[in-house]
């Protein structure tokens, strides 16, 4: 039995390394299912990715059942600061379950995540995707190329806003969020304000709200819109290599 420190500077006692995982967090259940197979043993809902992934299933990120999770007898239970819930955390502890929680606010704060996670929690090497991104995403910040919008919902309109894991992606690329000095992380905002902030191109992702060339870029008349994955702007693990690959080199030229 080992004490090691989560993300948030909470000790978790556990089994080095454990042999029975659940994820709460789907980019962490994609990382574990490509790296480590086997150990998974369940999963969210939302855990879409990779598409043949087949372990039982909790429910949601946000409402996961956890007596379900108790039943799976887990080693470990990985969840996120910002996608679930304080309260089930603390109610899995008091389950006796060891929870490790990761905190990635932005693209390298994501990947010394995942790298404690495969080295000190789940032991051995680091996958070459991991060491791929790191590469990749972690150097200089280029230079800015263009200034966009990121709405993720509508009814109400909300946008991207500071201090998040997809605004760091967009600066990593060459792109300025233009609601990056707003003071909310995901304000509500009307489609007005975001065309007087006069963006080179509004970016309308698939998640969490599914916008499509029907739904979202006819609100626009005073800027362009483009649709993107919303996969490749908020997941980190395997993604951030597709990101790379799809983003870069579309908007900054890589």
């Amino acid at each position: 039995m080992s004490d090691l420190l989560d993300d948030m500077g909470v000790p978790v006692a556990l089994e080095i390394p454990p042999a029975r995982v659940v994820s709460l967090v789907p980019s962490l259940t994609e990382a574990l299912a490509v790296s480590r197979p086997g150990l998974l043993v369940g999963a969210t809902d939302w855990c879409t990715h990779p598409a043949d992934l087949d372990v039982p299933r909790v429910r949601g990120t946000k409402n996961p059942d956890l007596r379900a999770i108790a039943d799976l007898e887990p080693d470990l239970v990985i969840a996120n600061m910002e996608e679930n819930r304080e309260l089930d955390v603390h109610r899995l502890r008091d389950r006796g379950i060891a929870v490790w929680v990761t905190v990635t606010e932005s693209v390298p704060q994501a990947v010394d995540a995942m790298d404690r996670l495969f080295c000190d929690v789940l032991g051995g090497d680091l996958p070459e995707w991991l060491v791929r991104a790191r590469r990749q995403w972690c150097g200089e910040v280029p230079d800015e190329v263009a200034r966009v919008a990121v709405p993720i919902w509508r009814d109400p309109w909300m946008v991207v806003g500071r201090d998040t894991f997809t605004g760091d992606v967009l600066r990593r690329i060459g792109l300025r969020n233009v609601y990056d000095d707003h003071e909310g992380r995901y304000p509500a905002v009307e489609v007005a304000d975001i065309e007087r902030r006069d963006p080179d191109v509004v970016l309308l992702p698939d998640e969490p709200y599914v916008f499509t060339a029907e739904d979202g870029p006819e609100m626009f008349t005073g800027c362009p819109t483009r649709l993107v994955s919303g996969r490749l702007l908020t997941w980190y693990g395997p993604a951030l290599v597709e990101a790379w690959d799809e983003l870069a080199g579309t908007f900054a030229g890589n």
